[in-house]
C-alpha cells in the first residue's frame, strides 16, 4: 500500500544540492537514478513515476521517516521538476553530511554549519535561504506516495 510522503526538513534540500554538486547522482533512465551517499559507503535507489505520483528511495528519511528524502529531491532537481542552482550546489559539495549529522544529532545545528560553509564559498545566506524556501514551496505542492513494494524490485530499479 502506498503511503503519502511528508514534507522533508529544509536541510534535505541542501543535502540534495550537495549530492548534485558532488556528482553523486547517476541517472539510469527517465524514472530511475542511483545516488551515492556522502561517505560513498551506500547507494540509494530512486524511482519516480510522476504520472502516477509514485516515489521510492531506500534512504532512511524516505523509507523510515516517511518524508521526501534528499535522493528523491536531487532527482527531481535533475529532472527540472524542482528548482536547481549550480552555484549553491557547488558551494555545498564535499560536505560529509553523515559525519555532521552523527556528531551533532541536530538538523538545525548542521544546517547552520552548512550555511556557513556555503557563505565562505561565496553564496550569500539570504540568497541560499530564499532558494530553499522556493524549493520547499514547490515540494509542498507535490503529492508523492511511497510504494514500499518497490523495495522487492530494487534490482529492477538499479
Amino acid at each position: 500500500m502506498a503511503i503519502k510522503l511528508k514534507i522533508p526538513p529544509k536541510i534535505k534540500v541542501l543535502e540534495a544540492l550537495g549530492s548534485i554538486g558532488d556528482k553523486r547522482i547517476i541517472v539510469l533512465d527517465e524514472k530511475r537514478a542511483k545516488v551515492i551517499s556522502s561517505e560513498k559507503d551506500k547507494e540509494y535507489f530512486v524511482y519516480l513515476d510522476l504520472e502516477k505520483n509514485i516515489a521510492f528511495s531506500n534512504d532512511n528519511g524516505t523509507k523510515l521517516r516517511g518524508y521526501i528524502g534528499y535522493p528523491i529531491i536531487a532527482f527531481l532537481m535533475i529532472k527540472k521538476v524542482l528548482p536547481f542552482d549550480e552555484k549553491i550546489a557547488n558551494a555545498l559539495s564535499q560536505i560529509h553530511w553523515k559525519k555532521l549529522n552523527e556528531k551533532y544529532k541536530n538538523y538545525s545545528v548542521v544546517e547552520k554549519i552548512v550555511k556557513n560553509i556555503a557563505k565562505k564559498r561565496g553564496v550569500e545566506i539570504d540568497f541560499l535561504e530564499n532558494f530553499v524556501e522556493e524549493v520547499m514551496r514547490k515540494i509542498s505542492n507535490l503529492s508523492l506516495f511511497f510504494d514500499p513494494s518497490l523495495e522487492k524490485n530494487k534490482n529492477e530499479i538499479s
